[in-house]
């Protein structure tokens, strides 16, 4: 029996405008008679990727190489100029340090404020707040505002909150990379625990090791483009090959 599919992204292809010259005022712009001069620039070109329900995708490629740009596009981030992506399940993403939480806010209610966005319930967060703040290790700081958070705290509870929302499908960029040693075991485990529920895992990572260790199927990108997908140690070895001939 054909497995149903979690994410559908079809031909897709997005581009940022790059500016050598930005009108800073209305001012600067009537004096110019012109909106500025920039260029398009390719973030994804003709991207197509299916991932199954269930499964574990690996992204992997060199930075700029349009990887956090397609996570941001299934996560509705960003919209593509053209092509569609089509998302079946809840998700919950975890791509930049910090995303969802206010400075002045002190960790405790980060967690109510990042949880709703994620959309959960009040009395949802409230049932599982122990097991978060247990899970992010940071309770000795949890009322403390989080603009006092070093770059690893922040990680930690916001990886914390988005794993504790049951998502069908969780997206995580490289920013696991700032936890330490012991926190990256912890997300390591907590990732094989979705897997073996059946969660679906699109994530992206710098660690080969990680990728063939984790992920059923890998793709390697760069340019904005896919250069090859399929099994991890396949693309792996592709990839790698690509690079140490290009050193």
């Amino acid at each position: 029996m054909t497995k149903p599919i979690a994410v559908h992204v079809d031909d897709v292809s997005l581009k940022y405008r790059l500016y050598s010259e930005r009108n800073d005022s209305l001012k600067s712009a009537l004096m110019r008679r012109t909106t500025g001069k920039f260029k398009d620039f390719w973030g994804l070109r003709h991207v197509s990727i299916e991932v199954v329900a269930g499964s574990t995708l690996g992204l992997i490629g060199a930075n700029g190489s349009g990887k956090s740009t397609l996570l941001k596009t299934i996560s509705r981030i960003l919209y593509p100029d053209e092509g569609t992506v089509t998302v079946n399940g809840r998700v919950a993403s975890l791509l930049e340090v910090g995303s969802g939480f206010h400075p002045e806010l002190s960790g405790r209610e980060n967690i109510y404020l990042n949880g709703s966005i994620l959309g959960m319930q009040r009395k949802e967060i409230t049932r599982r707040l122990d097991e978060i703040i247990d899970f992010s290790g940071v309770r000795d700081f949890i009322d403390q505002p989080v603009k006092n958070y070093s770059s690893g705290m922040y990680v930690r509870l916001g990886f914390a909150v988005a794993i504790h929302t049951n998502p069908d499908i969780l997206i995580v960029d490289e920013v696991l990379a700032v936890g330490d040693a012991a926190f990256r075991e912890k997300c390591r485990l907590k990732f094989l625990e979705l897997r073996d529920q059946g969660k679906t895992i699109i994530l992206v990572s710098h660690s080969m090791h990680t990728i063939i260790e984790m992920c059923d199927v890998a793709v390697w990108m760069q340019d904005g483009h896919v250069m090859k997908s399929g099994t991890p140690r396949d693309v792996v070895a592709a990839y790698e090959a690509t690079v140490s001939g290009q050193e």
